[in-house]
């Protein structure tokens, strides 16, 4: 007997806005399947209104507010049973960040929950990632964000600590990452990492994606440092224009992907890791599963 259960999951988030709708496949002695449905991306940068001037502005939350009617009625038609709408970085620092969670809800009827940097991390960190971690290696998780990186160091195939930066693709668009955040990741890093022998990183989040569809690798196979540095190095060659004509990057893709490689670069760097694996997790996946399991 073969039960097939649609969830849905909304990551708001600093750069974009996401809906994932997966099935949930479950059968009588085997372990239950996550497949994906459909994943719709809108380009609305909140970022540069929270990390900037401090609020989301009035155009923003419109977008949002058209956004959110748009994905309620596709969970409808898609018949989704159940579903979490979870919001990061930029609506937790906009001041204004509660009351357009309760203008979404008015308008949209949709609830949306502003989680903190610790439960992001570990929402992430539920998504499936022991499927890739094996108890006899060391790995270093990192998921860039446009208001924040989380990182967290998995050993013996559990996850020994998590920690979560002021430090994203959009704040560094903006020049709103200081040297001493830099160096609190690079300490956090080394110190968390020393004495651990040939440390693996998992990469997720969207420019990382991208840049592994790029490589045209197979998605068990690992990226390399220095074939990271090298396409690093390649985009950063090209213009702005350049990144979306010849790279086909999208138009908001295509200047926050710099930043987001100079992240997962330095922890590399700073953890001694020499290959990066690109399992398509992220935030949306995990809060699907967060809520199968009730982990949420």
């Amino acid at each position: 007997m073969i039960q097939i259960k649609k969830y849905a999951a909304i990551d708001i988030g600093s750069n974009a806005m996401r809906l994932l709708i997966m099935n949930i496949i479950e059968q009588k002695g085997k372990e239950v399947q996550f497949n994906k449905s459909a994943l719709i991306r809108v380009p609305i940068r909140l970022g540069q209104d929270a990390f900037t001037v401090g609020e989301i502005s009035e155009e923003n939350i419109d977008r949002m507010i058209d956004a959110m009617k748009a994905f309620k009625l596709l969970m409808k038609v898609y018949k989704v049973e159940k579903y979490m709408a979870c919001a990061t970085s930029a609506m937790r620092e906009a001041y204004n960040g509660k009351e357009v969670t309760e203008i979404i809800k008015k308008k949209a009827d949709i609830k949306i929950d502003i989680i903190d940097g610790k439960k992001e991390a570990a929402i992430i960190a539920s998504s499936d990632l022991h499927q890739f971690i094996k108890t006899n290696e060391n790995y270093l998780y990192v998921d860039v964000g446009g208001g924040s990186t989380e990182f967290s160091l998995f050993s013996n195939g559990k996850m020994v600590v998590s920690k979560s930066f002021k430090n994203g693709t959009v704040r560094l668009l903006n020049n709103m990452v200081n040297e001493v955040v830099w160096q609190e990741i690079e300490k956090w890093i080394k110190t968390n990492t020393v004495g651990l022998d040939n440390i693996i990183m998992i990469g997720s989040g969207g420019n990382i994606n991208k840049t592994f569809k790029l490589s045209g690798k197979m998605q068990d196979k690992p990226l390399t440092y220095k074939y990271l540095k090298t396409q690093f190095d390649y985009f950063n060659s090209l213009t702005y224009e350049q990144r979306i004509a010849e790279l086909g990057l999208n138009t908001d893709r295509a200047d926050v992907i710099i930043p987001a490689l100079t992240i997962y670069l330095s922890a590399m760097k700073w953890s001694g890791a020499n290959h990066i694996y690109v399992p398509k997790i992220g935030l949306s996946d995990g809060i699907v599963k967060a809520m199968y399991f009730d982990r949420i």
